[in-house]
């Protein structure tokens, strides 16, 4: 049998890291488009709102969820940097009137780990570095893409004027 931290929740028979919904704040949710579907999980753990950062349509859903889509490719050479300030804002206006949001993309690895720490960094005054630390922490799988971890050090340096990660060119 597998433990679990009180902070995911395991919503299939056979364990899987797609099969978690991590939670990253108290308000703040980080998942797969597996878990942005099911409807159960999401009025369990009190979802209002979604940012779905996919290229698909958000799912129609039975109960009440405001959805927020940011088409965004995982692909490095996409500028997924042009959608931190109108994400964060987003979420934190979530934070603001007492709601709680998933941000989603297939996997929950690339694009909404990325959007997530963009968010700590915006508005949790958290560095890259410290923002990253605690989202891998809270959730093991996640990865940004090269392209998405020079757009979080720009960012960076846009809102603190430095940075405290550097991207190093390695040979496979």
């Amino acid at each position: 049998m597998h433990m679990y931290r009180s902070t995911e929740l395991r919503t299939a028979v056979h364990y899987s890291p797609l099969s978690i919904m991590s939670q990253i704040t108290d308000f703040l949710y980080l998942g797969s488009l597996r878990m942005a579907m099911d409807e159960e999980i999401l009025k369990a753990k009190g979802i209002t709102h979604i940012i779905n950062a996919t290229m698909d349509e958000s799912p129609k859903y039975k109960i009440s969820i405001k959805c927020m889509r940011v088409k965004v490719n995982d692909d490095p050479e996409c500028n997924i940097g042009r959608h931190f300030d109108n994400v964060a804002d987003k979420i934190e206006e979530v934070n603001k009137k007492s709601g709680r949001v998933l941000v989603h993309c297939v996997a929950g690895v690339s694009r909404s780990s990325t959007l997530v720490i963009a968010y700590l960094m915006k508005y949790q005054k958290m560095n890259l570095k410290d923002a990253y630390t605690m989202v891998k922490e809270k959730r093991a799988l996640i990865n940004p893409n090269r392209g998405f971890w020079l757009h979080l050090i720009d960012y960076e340096r846009k809102l603190f004027g430095k940075t405290t990660v550097n991207m190093k060119d390695t040979k496979y």
